[in-house]
């Protein structure tokens, strides 16, 4: 049997009862939409201050997933790995546990904290006094502190069973999705957008995904991935959209009409006024922005101000007073950072002396001469798309792009899943080489391959094989199609 004991986010534990009620429900809907998805006999009860899971399987691989999945679903603080068996007596269930937390107890302070259901010969406290004075006497060096000690053996003792915690693991925190609304987060594919969509959904705001274009249809597939990623790791339990807008227009009026050096601001206004449109038709009431402070020129305080002033929606950015290399740290982290530094830079405009002060008067001149139409026209026309058939709308822009099931006897197939997909799951074939290239390596080193040779993508799903093989068909090669088994 795998169990768990998930613990809830403190800043929910302190809501009024209603509040903790709907948001603790809302946390179990969640991990029951994901789990079950990795196993279907896959339980999880509602115990109002904590929530418990339980598959019956002992298999390892099984719950790696489970810890995988649990450990990136908002609303968690910790959870933690549970052992349970049968026992005897009261001495039986201190030998089990002295077997588990002897080694560590060393030089530590602890404690005993048993929750007790069914109809036994010892009360919770003297199951408590007992196991905790027996562990005292085993290790010389270990003390008993009942108030914030090193350790705290956490026990469940239900009827016949003991249940002990062999191991706690890192939870995401936040709030469950979607506690606190919808959000239109601006997405680009790199660090900050990335970075900026995630801290949203730890706070248990529905994120959904908007993207100007500059860069054609690889740019699209690029950020496509990153937006994929994002929601499938840590917000699965909830549909939302990828909405993509053709800004090439607007970007090609701007540098027609608007003065060089307040093309910057005028571009981010421009983005502002089509997010509020977008955010509107689909009745969402706040935009967010990976901008932070002076990382830019149109990121400082007096143009953060005129930009703002374009629209009266609700701009979020909770990296505003980041340094970028802690955004790029937390990339890393939430495993945003491969597809972040592959992606490259599309600027829209770029001035030679771009101003750092603004002044709004000045703006709204010379925006006088930009073509409203055009922008209306851009925004009418956006690609709305559910995130979930991103891989049939991938197959959709990319059906010039062969996919094969069977390979010819000459073909080499490129596995482009990450290092750490290729450890857990190696993929050979007897009769065909497999060569490992990461898709965030694929853009930059599909050159330096043998050009003669015919190359399959392969990844687990098909969805990044696809791209990739569009990204490079739009680089102009014809020698790599998919590989689907």
């Amino acid at each position: 049997m795998i169990e768990f004991i998930i613990k809830l986010h403190p800043e929910i534990a302190i809501k009024s009862k209603s509040v903790r009620k709907r948001q603790t429900l809302l946390l179990e809907r969640n991990i029951r939409t994901i789990l079950l998805r990795v196993n279907d006999n896959t339980e999880v009860k509602n115990n109002f201050d904590h929530l418990t899971v339980r598959c019956p399987s002992d298999d390892t691989a099984l719950k790696q997933q489970l810890i995988d999945r649990l450990s990136c679903i908002p609303g968690i603080v910790h959870f933690s790995e549970m052992q349970s068996s049968s026992f005897s007596s009261l001495h039986d269930i201190y030998q089990q546990v002295a077997e588990v937390y002897a080694d560590q107890l060393h030089d530590k302070t602890f404690c005993v904290r048993i929750r007790r259901e069914g109809s036994h010969e010892f009360s919770s406290l003297e199951a408590e006094r007992y196991v905790g004075g027996g562990l005292n006497q085993l290790v010389s060096s270990a003390r008993v502190k009942l108030s914030k000690p090193d350790v705290t053996v956490a026990l469940e003792i239900r009827k016949d069973r003991l249940i002990m915690v062999r191991k706690q693991h890192q939870g995401m925190g936040g709030f469950p999705l979607p506690s606190q609304s919808d959000v239109l987060s601006l997405i680009s594919g790199g660090y900050d957008s990335a970075v900026a969509s995630y801290l949203m959904i730890r706070k248990g705001l529905r994120t959904h995904y908007l993207f100007f274009n500059l860069g054609g249809a690889a740019h699209e597939a690029g950020v496509r991935e990153m937006a994929h990623l994002i929601w499938q790791k840590y917000s699965l339990s909830h549909k939302v959209k990828f909405v993509s807008v053709n800004f090439a227009p607007v970007v090609e009026q701007i540098l027609e009409n608007i003065d060089s050096g307040l093309m910057g601001v005028v571009l981010k206004r421009m983005m502002m006024r089509a997010a509020s449109g977008v955010a509107e038709s689909l009745g969402i009431k706040a935009i967010v922005t990976g901008e932070s402070i002076g990382q830019v020129s149109s990121q400082t305080i007096t143009n953060l101000s005129v930009i703002d002033r374009v629209t009266e929606t609700l701009i979020l950015r909770p990296l505003i007073y980041h340094d970028k290399q802690e955004i790029i740290d937390m990339a890393r982290k939430i495993g945003a950072e491969d597809i972040a530094k592959s992606m490259p830079e599309y600027c829209g405009v770029i001035s030679k002396k771009p101003t750092v002060n603004a002044v709004l008067a000045e703006v709204l001149a010379t925006e006088q001469n930009f073509d409203f139409s055009v922008l209306d026209q851009v925004v009418q026309t956006a690609k709305v798309l559910d995130i979930r058939t991103i891989d049939y709308q991938a197959d959709q822009q990319a059906h010039v792009v062969s996919e094969l099931a069977e390979l010819p006897a000459d073909a080499i197939v490129l596995d482009i899943r990450s290092p750490e997909e290729t450890d857990t799951k190696p993929f050979r074939l007897a009769s065909h080489k497999v060569e490992q290239l990461p898709f965030f390596r694929l853009a930059s080193q599909f050159v330096n391959l043998d050009q003669s040779k015919q190359y399959y993508c392969y990844c687990e799903h098909g969805v990044m094989s696809r791209l990739q093989a569009l990204v490079l068909q739009e680089q102009g090669f014809t020698n790599v199609a998919v590989y689907r088994p």
